[in-house]
């Protein structure tokens, strides 16, 4: 399934949201199933996903405000259209769909497109959300202060769980989760490990710096990958964790698909397995570096640039 649009001739649109549609195609061949315009287009925010009786759902900005629409998934047909409050992310579950804008964090019903409960604090900003079951966990930061951390909502009612991260980042770069894993990109590793292995990595990064050790380590960022149990209490030991190299290519991007963790950097794509942090293997993906977005599914690689879309299959 692919979202786009069909950019107008010389490229200009009258107003901030640009129409959308909607594609299916065949995994294996690229073939058109059908395509059909949709209510939802771009601009603010978008969501996209499957509701519990396998229709598509998607969510996103329109001509009238940000709307949800479900769809036939076998022939695009359009099964029902709701508008909602405007959010800047979105996800999508069978049962539930979790909006996310700066002031506030909303739970919606997938299939009855009805919203179930709201979340806001005075003085929180909220910035990205992550699901594993009945815990949401929210990138969060204080209005006046920069630094940001992760707070747990109960997925059913919305009622605030308790805090997984004390606001001590600068920036949380992605946060992404599965059944028994919860992943995040962070500025300061150091920051966000226990207080003995955070000494251990400030060793690492003095040897680093001295030039007249010989055995020194390669230079390292301070910005890292951290993989966490989601059931994980205020300073547990992360299940296994990766400083990210200063001269990495692009900004990291990531997601998790069966039991694997999928890193994007640049052109390069690295497989690591979920449970544990040990490479799998890693291969330059053509576009990737280009691309407007990425995603993973039982083994498919989407890469979607500007004017085409490509799947390749990854080896187990």
């Amino acid at each position: 399934m692919l979202h786009g649009y069909d950019p107008p001739a010389g490229g200009k649109w009258t107003d901030s949201v640009i129409p959308g549609k909607v594609g299916a195609f065949d995994r294996q061949t690229g073939e058109i199933l059908w395509s059909s315009p949709c209510e939802v287009g771009y601009g603010r925010g978008f969501g996209a996903g499957l509701g519990e009786q396998g229709e598509l759902v998607v969510l996103g900005p329109s001509g009238n405000g940000h709307r949800m629409a479900r769809m036939a998934i076998d022939s695009g047909e359009t099964l029902g259209v709701q508008a909602v409050p405007e959010f800047d992310s979105a996800l999508v579950d069978p049962d539930l769909c979790i909006c996310v804008s700066a002031k506030r964090v909303t739970g919606l019903l997938t299939t009855p497109m009805a919203e179930c409960w709201t979340y806001h604090r005075e003085g929180q900003r909220y910035h990205l959300a992550a699901r594993v079951g009945e815990r949401v966990f929210v990138v969060f930061s204080h209005k006046d202060k920069r630094q940001q951390g992760v707070l747990v909502l109960d997925a059913q009612t919305g009622r605030y769980a308790g805090e997984l991260l004390e606001p001590s980042q600068p920036v949380v770069h992605a946060i992404e989760a599965a059944e028994g894993q919860l992943a995040l990109l962070v500025d300061d590793l150091e920051a966000l490990l226990p207080a003995e292995l955070a000494r251990e990595m400030a060793l690492e990064r003095l040897l680093a710096e001295d030039p007249d050790n010989p055995e020194a380590p390669p230079e390292e960022g301070s910005g890292g990958l951290v993989m966490l149990d989601p059931r994980a209490t205020p300073g547990s030991v992360p299940r296994w964790y990766q400083r990210l190299s200063a001269d990495a290519g692009g900004e990291a991007s990531i997601a998790l698909d069966s039991g694997k963790l999928y890193m994007a950097r640049g052109a390069l794509l690295e497989v690591k397995d979920g449970l544990t942090g040990r490479g799998l293997g890693e291969l330059a993906v053509p576009g990737l570096d280009e691309s407007v977005a990425w995603g993973v599914r039982q083994g498919a690689f989407l890469v979607a640039e500007e004017t085409r879309a490509s799947v390749f299959e990854i080896p187990d």
